[in-house]
């Protein structure tokens, strides 16, 4: 959506103004790899038994949902315990229309300082911070990207925000923080008063353990996890977080009456049923990532290193929106990032990123690189 002319009658608010909707290109293409989408549908079987499990709650559609998704939230706590050794309850989970309603939730919450975040990072953070009205604080990164612990720890001990976000691996560049790193941010926030979200939208793409196994020994971290990604089900709007008690306690007072329908919580119960089957596709896409990222630098490309489901890359002759249409206009649509002269791409399935590679190479050739 371009910059709208707002009429002159309409009370919007004016810091609102001048923003933009969030959200990327959606236009045809045979190639479809720029919302980091699971390119691996659910199986006859898992969409047979959703709609079993849909038709066996659909008789009760005229009642309200379970306000508290407490099924949903304990199998989503035996989720997390099967993959990192804890001890979770439904207790401590929460879930939401995707991690973009526990985010907007958090700063509905705590958003009365300010929000510490450090860009490139997924840019629905200050997004939802400017729509609150949080006041955004960007900690900025180095230039390969990687996160400055030390300066990161200063700025968190200046600006003393209610709410620091990282992003492992992050969006948009595939890097990681360590669980050293995140102690360190987490102490320090704790220092001022603040809370560390640490948001895993691509953990299960990682090969490193989650932020959950910290919560035990840091009360004022929170950990953002979503099932659209790896477990395929980005169409079911799904996400959760993991935190103590008393900060799931504080999600109760901002969110609004049974925002989690009957439906979203009866398919999300019956995936996590499935959760094998579903993450399976995981290795296959971890390894066909290897696999694209050894043809883009055959063809002389710089790539960052990633442990998600993307890559960026960048070492094209030519600005990345202009290399973005000559691939659209190949049938294979990726994503301008707005960051200075990357691009980044979504693992898709062997033909989709068959076609991506074949396309790349075809407009290199013709540009004589």
């Amino acid at each position: 959506m371009s910059e709208v002319n707002w009429p002159l009658w309409m009370p919007l608010r004016e810091d609102l103004k001048p923003l933009s909707p969030y959200g990327a290109p959606q236009v045809p293409a045979q190639a479809t790899l720029n919302t980091n989408e699971n390119p691996y549908p659910l199986s006859p079987e898992i969409a047979q038994a959703i709609a079993d499990r849909v038709h066996r709650v659909a008789g009760n559609l005229n009642r309200y949902p379970d306000r508290d998704a407490i099924a949903l939230r304990s199998a989503l706590a035996n989720f997390i315990n099967s993959l990192s050794g804890t001890e979770f309850s439904a207790d401590n989970i929460w879930a939401a229309n995707g991690s973009n309603e526990i985010i907007q939730s958090l700063f509905m919450a705590f958003g009365h300082r300010p929000a510490l975040g450090f860009t490139p990072s997924y840019s629905m953070h200050p997004l939802i911070a400017k729509v609150i009205g949080t006041q955004w604080i960007d900690g900025g990164r180095r230039a390969d990207f990687s996160l400055d612990i030390a300066k990161a720890k200063s700025e968190i001990a200046t600006a003393k925000p209610a709410l620091t976000f990282v992003t492992t691996p992050n969006n948009p560049t595939g890097s990681t923080v360590t669980l050293a790193e995140i102690e360190d941010l987490v102490s320090a926030t704790a220092q001022v008063n603040g809370l560390l979200i640490v948001d895993e939208a691509y953990a299960e793409f990682s090969d490193q353990p989650s932020a959950v196994t910290l919560l035990a020994k840091h009360s004022n971290l929170i950990v953002i996890r979503t099932m659209s990604k790896a477990f395929a089900f980005a169409g079911a709007r799904l996400g959760y977080m993991v935190s103590n008690v008393e900060l799931v306690s504080a999600m109760f007072l901002v969110r609004l009456p049974y925002h989690l329908s009957t439906l979203t919580q009866a398919a999300a119960e019956v995936a996590l049923e499935f959760q094998s089957e579903l993450l399976g596709n995981v290795s296959t896409l971890i390894q066909a990532r290897k696999s694209v990222v050894s043809e883009l630098e055959k063809m002389g490309l710089q790539v960052v290193p990633s442990q998600a489901n993307f890559i960026i890359f960048s070492g094209f002759p030519m600005p990345p929106a202009q290399l973005w249409r000559q691939l659209l206009d190949r049938g294979v649509l990726i994503r301008d990032v707005g960051l200075l002269a990357h691009l980044r791409v979504t693992i898709g399935n062997e033909a989709e990123n068959s076609k991506f590679i074949k396309a790349l190479q075809d407009i290199l050739i013709g540009e004589g690189q």
